[in-house]
């Protein structure tokens, strides 16, 4: 279970909790962040905080601290989707240009078969997208632990 702090930002009387997790990137570990151009670009444009709510049973206290889980088979489910899918799709549609365009047209070369590839790698990507984002809203994340208050 991946695990991250949450900050407690309000709690409404449903039943759910509003949080604030502070997004961490690769480049928050590393000392050498002024000669490194991949910090730079995190740095620019990666969303610093995220803000969203979790269903909860208990009360909690704005400014509280929470320990936040998330299992990683669904993380390594939506990866596998928005990254495999658009390359099967590419292959695919390369498959299928260079199986049926020689029926269509007199003369076939990559540059007839790249466009019906991309094609099916957009159409690949657009569906791992939607399915991803249906994942993403059948798998709330769980409140471990309490942690207190920061200081």
């Amino acid at each position: 279970m991946m695990e991250e702090m949450a900050k407690v930002l309000s709690n409404r009387k449903d039943g759910w909790v509003t949080v604030e997790v502070q997004v961490k990137n690769a480049c928050n570990h590393c000392d050498n962040t002024e000669s490194c151009g991949t910090s730079a670009v995190a740095s620019a444009f990666s969303p610093k905080v995220q803000i969203f709510s979790i269903q909860s049973d208990k009360d909690y206290q704005a400014g509280q601290l929470l320990k936040l889980g998330l299992p990683e088979s669904v993380i390594l489910k939506a990866a596998a989707l928005v990254y495999l899918l658009p390359l099967l799709g590419l292959f695919v549609g390369a498959s299928l240009a260079t199986l049926l365009l020689p029926y269509l047209l007199p003369e076939v070369s990559d540059l007839h078969i790249m466009p019906v590839a991309l094609f099916g790698a957009v159409m690949a990507w657009l569906f791992a997208k939607k399915v991803a984002k249906q994942m993403e809203i059948s798998s709330q994340p769980v409140i471990i632990s309490e942690l207190g208050y920061s200081i």
